[in-house]
């Protein structure tokens, strides 16, 4: 091949007379310009693709949150579980003292207030869990149950009368003020619109 063969793939010669300059950006690379072969330079390690880098770590108050939820599903799975058994066993020693029918409503109520703790336990067991990895409808349901348990503390407070279930209300109404303050502040809607890749 000679340096005059217009089919050369390599290019004319820099600085031969004759030759026209390369156009900036094909062949040899220019003066301040990092050798490239065509393809743009991918961004610094730990630099997204497309989005700002979101936080990459669970918040505190998140970290608390979930906590919180597993702290409150433990303890609705064991006032659920205590609550049915104690519903059966009435039913039983009713049953075998001959009243059992007249008092089979009230222990279908029982039963059910029962189910409803063994459902919200696991419901925040699921929640907890999802905190790592769930986006934005994880913390709507997350901030809707805080504030039903809000509404049921109050209930509580007000019904109570000074006992068990005043000490209740106050229990509830703090772990649940606590997941919803976390969950309406601008970390926790940082952490659940962050990009997943």
């Amino acid at each position: 091949m000679s340096y005059g063969d217009p089919n050369n793939p390599y290019g004319p010669p820099q600085g031969q007379p004759g030759y026209p300059p390369q156009q900036p950006g094909y062949g040899a690379p220019q003066p301040g310009q990092a050798p490239g072969y065509g393809y743009p330079q991918a961004p610094p390690i730990g630099q997204p693709y497309g989005y700002g880098a979101g936080p990459q770590e669970m918040p505190g108050l998140m970290k608390t949150a979930r906590v919180l939820l597993f702290i409150l599903a433990g303890l609705q799975l064991l006032f659920g579980l205590i609550v049915g058994i104690l519903a059966g066993a009435a039913q039983d020693t009713s049953s075998a003292f001959g009243s059992g029918d007249d008092t089979s409503a009230a222990t279908g109520l029982i039963i059910a207030v029962a189910i409803v703790l063994l459902a919200f336990g696991a419901l925040s067991i699921f929640l907890g869990v999802k905190f790592k990895t769930g986006g934005t409808g994880i913390r709507v349901t997350t901030i809707v149950y805080s504030s039903l348990m809000i509404l049921g503390g109050l209930s509580n407070l007000v019904r109570g009368g000074g006992g068990s279930a005043t000490f209740g209300g106050i229990i509830s109404l703090a772990i649940a003020g606590i997941i919803l303050a976390s969950m309406v502040n601008g970390s926790a809607s940082a952490w659940f619109n962050r990009p997943r890749y």
